[in-house]
């Protein structure tokens, strides 16, 4: 195990998870004592633009993976339109390896929770929703158990701190769908119908939740707010790089000595993430590794100093995602886990459309070929020729990404394939498990 230098450990930015350790650091008690609702009291003294401007001037941009800038999305939102505007906090995190939001909302949920007020305050929402992901029981109680404090407290309902704004928030659970992660089938999802992807235009900002103007925000997005209106743009944009602002939370998993949340500044590499938590597990080298979940491109051992921004994953190669980076070593194989990928993939499209209901749909029986020692080289021309039919012609984003690890593992490992598939690496897989790939 390494000990990370202190060059290293002055890359730990704690913002969002400065609570996370302190005792029942979810108990609204706690979230007071150490600074817990001041940035609300700032906020109701200030004019809603101006709120919106300082987010604009923070630089601060999405973290749920898109990364778009988050003032400019809340300043699409029409005023003086008569139509009741809505701020929905998409919590449905279920991506393979994604894990930032859920001990977010379990350690410190009034973060949210204020982050919410304030950001529902800035675009003149008076009804505000956090979707959760259904099967996240624990952190969805401990949302509601701070909702409700904030009630008591005089937080939210009507007249909040005197100020005469009123927001009523609601708690809403879905029920694990990992479509619903895509903000146009969680609008639908929370209207009560089938969660599938809307068509647009027309965008959320107009024609939201209820046709009415919505912005749909990442729980880490909304978190961040109350620390920039504590702190002020210009203390927010000491931390990270010119275009990518702030501190990131970096969730490593797999082959590292001690996996967990990292907070660090945008633009470390996993070379100091690696050092952060302690190296490889003894034994195990890096082999490749996902910068922001199993909907981004793989990337190698070579692209171990990439600053991890929007701009330095992206000139890789790759996308940030949700910098959901899950660490594999020499002893793992990149064929097999982009087959269990690609099943997650194929059984969570909501079936909406073509490319992705069956492209998915073949590609799991193609890579079951390969894994049970049946594969042919024409099956690898016919994986990227299904990639091509799904990147950019599904509706949604599910099938851009369910291509992700299929192009980039055949970019840099398709020697792994040819092993297989010309009988130098055992199968994987069993006849059993091969019915119905042929």
């Amino acid at each position: 195990m390494t000990t990370p230098r202190p060059e290293t450990l002055a890359k730990l930015t704690p913002v969002l998870t400065k609570r996370w350790l302190s005792p029942d650091a979810w108990r609204i008690g706690t979230y007071e004592q150490l600074d817990g609702y001041a940035a609300l009291r700032k906020a109701l003294k200030a004019h809603p633009d101006d709120l919106i401007q300082l987010i604009k001037d923070s630089g601060l941009r999405g973290r749920g993976g898109a990364g778009f800038p988050t003032g400019l999305k809340w300043g699409f939102i029409p005023q003086g339109d008569g139509k009741p505007h809505y701020l929905v906090v998409n919590a449905d995190e279920g991506e393979p390896g994604t894990c930032k939001d859920l001990p977010l909302m379990t350690h410190d949920p009034h973060a949210l929770v204020e982050g919410v007020i304030i950001a529902s305050y800035a675009i003149r929402a008076n009804r505000a929703y956090i979707y959760i992901r259904g099967e996240a029981v624990h952190a969805a109680r401990r949302l509601r158990n701070a909702v409700q404090e904030a009630y008591d407290k005089g937080y939210l309902g009507r007249n909040i701190l005197h100020s005469g704004y009123d927001l009523e928030l609601v708690v809403h659970s879905g029920a694990g769908a990992y479509i619903c992660g895509e903000e146009t089938a969680l609008l639908d999802s929370l209207e009560g119908f089938r969660g599938q992807p809307r068509l647009r235009p027309p965008f959320p900002a107009t024609h939201g939740l209820y046709a009415s103007p919505t912005v749909v925000n990442n729980v880490g997005t909304i978190a961040s707010v109350p620390p920039i209106v504590l702190g002020g743009a210009d203390w927010w944009k000491t931390m990270g790089t010119e275009k990518s602002s702030g501190p990131m939370i970096y969730s490593l998993s797999g082959r590292v000595a001690n996996p967990g949340q990292y907070e660090c500044s945008m633009g470390v590499t996993l070379r100091e993430l690696l050092e952060l938590a302690g190296g490889m597990q003894p034994g195990h080298n890096l082999r490749f590794w996902t910068p922001g979940g199993s909907s981004t491109p793989l990337l190698a051992a070579e692209h171990l100093d990439v600053p991890l921004d929007f701009e330095g994953v992206a000139a890789a190669g790759s996308i940030l995602g949700t910098t959901a980076t899950q660490i594999f070593s020499d002893q793992d194989c990149p064929v097999y886990a982009t087959y269990r990928w690609l099943e997650f993939y194929h059984h969570e499209s909501c079936g909406k459309c073509t490319p992705c209901r069956e492209g998915n749909y073949w590609m799991v029986r193609v890579y079951r070929r390969i894994l049970a020692g049946q594969g042919t080289h024409e099956d690898l021309d016919t994986l990227l020729d299904t990639c091509d039919n799904i990147l950019g012609r599904s509706f949604c984003g599910l099938g851009d990404g369910a291509t992700s690890s299929v192009t980039s593992s055949l970019k840099y490992f398709k020697q792994d394939y040819l092993d297989y598939i010309e009988g130098r690496t055992a199968p994987k897989l069993s006849d059993k498990q091969l019915v119905g790939a042929h």
